[in-house]
């Protein structure tokens, strides 16, 4: 899952990423509004930790803004409207909560905060995201633990790592839909990183290898898609 931090302080942006990035996300920063939109516009995300007081305006204009876009299918520069934002500021005011909840917030956590609740918070909005009620999905004989990272089939653990972990969880969360390579890539790595060329693909082999060489189905040319739930 790739996550963007709106944050100015450097500290608690270099803090956050550091954090969370050691928690198997890939996260980009920005430390303002400009840049933050800019980015909005030209990259995937699939959540927000957004503080309000930016050197260029206030944060919840990233918000509203977010929130009156019409998108259109095939608009990729467009960011998708309903992309999970989680507050985060020092302003812990009951009238500034509401009002940021009102604008479209999904959550909102003030400063100062707990890494393990910011990611338990997270988490609830991405399982949301995804039209999954529990913390725990299960496919195809596997329970898929994402709070934990980890995955159990017919009972017993797999290992794997964490981008192999990540590429399941982002197909998972696509179920019914393929992804091309490229869009994979999106959500698992950030700026910093570098991409090898046939590194989804590898990732791919090793999850077919562990889980069963029908789990995840390749359409040529196209992408990749898990196989549905009653295929043999």
């Amino acid at each position: 899952m790739r996550i963007l931090v709106v944050e100015d302080n450097e500290g608690i942006a270099k803090g956050l990423q550091v954090n969370l990035q050691q928690r198997g996300y890939a996260v980009d920063c920005c430390s303002c509004v400009a840049d933050a939109w800019h980015a909005l516009e030209l990259e995937h995300f699939d959540a927000v930790l957004l503080d309000l007081g930016l050197p260029d305006g206030d944060g919840s204009e990233i918000l509203r803004r977010l929130r009156a876009q019409r998108r259109s299918l095939a608009a990729r520069s467009l960011p998708d409207p309903a992309l999970p934002v989680l507050i985060l500021t020092a302003r812990d005011q009951v009238s500034e909560r509401v009002a940021g909840l009102n604008l479209g917030a999904d959550d909102y956590l003030s400063k100062p905060f707990d890494m393990d609740e910011l990611e338990a918070r997270l988490r609830a909005l991405l399982r949301r995201a995804g039209g999954q009620a529990s913390p725990v999905i299960h496919y195809r004989g596997l329970e898929i633990d994402p709070a934990a990272r980890s995955v159990r089939q017919n009972g017993q653990p797999v290992e794997m790592s964490p981008r192999e972990f990540s590429v399941l969880w982002v197909l998972l969360q696509a179920r019914g839909r393929v992804l091309s390579r490229s869009q994979i890539e999106e959500h698992l790595y950030d700026w910093g990183s570098a991409v090898e060329s046939n590194a989804v693909e590898v990732h791919i082999h090793h999850l077919r290898k562990k889980l069963g060489s029908s789990c995840i189905v390749t359409m040529r040319g196209v992408g990749y898609f898990l196989a549905p739930e009653d295929a043999a």
